[in-house]
């Protein structure tokens, strides 16, 4: 962990008195950081929609943040997380803003901030870990002809596949990605 960043709030770095009490997932998850450096939680589809993945320990090892992806396969998303995982841990995290060439199916992926207020409902793995939101990117994957979900020429099924992370969830337009966070509180806010 570097200097410059907050320090790590992670139920391996804090004791949060509890640790005796950490479910199977917790449990798995520190496995995998351990052994790996992260961990990749998969959301199965559902009746709600398509499914998603995201990283659980980028931070905590390497001080980049975690990573998600929505709207594929979750097994090829994993896959993917997983190539980005081991270019973070070669120190070359991706960046909010970044476009990546030959990370989708050879195709670039454009990697965004996520709003913080996504947290809690999408990524609660992660939340659990860090007892609070870290620091996420959405990695965005284009159409087969190379445009993003947010340009000009791309068909409407297409954009929703993937939820638009960086606007909050009030922007967002109403659909699956927003009914996922209805009910859901804030609990890590203190």
């Amino acid at each position: 962990m570097s200097g410059d960043r907050p320090s790590c709030t992670c139920v391996m770095c804090r004791d949060y008195g509890d640790r005796d009490r950490l479910d199977n997932f917790q449990l798995r998850t520190i496995v995998h950081i351990t052994q790996y450096g992260w961990s990749v939680v998969l959301v199965q589809p559902d009746e709600d929609g398509s499914g998603w993945a995201y990283t659980v320990g980028l931070w905590h090892s390497h001080g980049a943040p975690e990573l998600a992806m929505f709207g594929g396969d979750v097994y090829e998303t994993e896959e993917i997380l997983n190539m980005l995982g081991r270019e973070t841990a070669g120190g070359r995290a991706p960046a909010d803003g970044e476009r990546r060439d030959g990370v989708v199916r050879g195709q670039q992926a454009a990697f965004r901030n996520v709003e913080q207020d996504w947290s809690v409902g999408l990524f609660g793995g992660a939340v659990a870990f860090y007892r609070r939101p870290p620091p996420i990117l959405q990695v965005v994957w284009p159409n087969g002809n190379g445009l993003f979900p947010w340009q000009p020429g791309t068909d409407l099924p297409f954009r929703h596949a993937q939820p638009w992370l960086w606007l909050h969830p009030r922007q967002h337009p109403v659909g699956a990605w927003t009914r996922r966070l209805s009910g859901r509180r804030s609990e890590w806010r203190l």
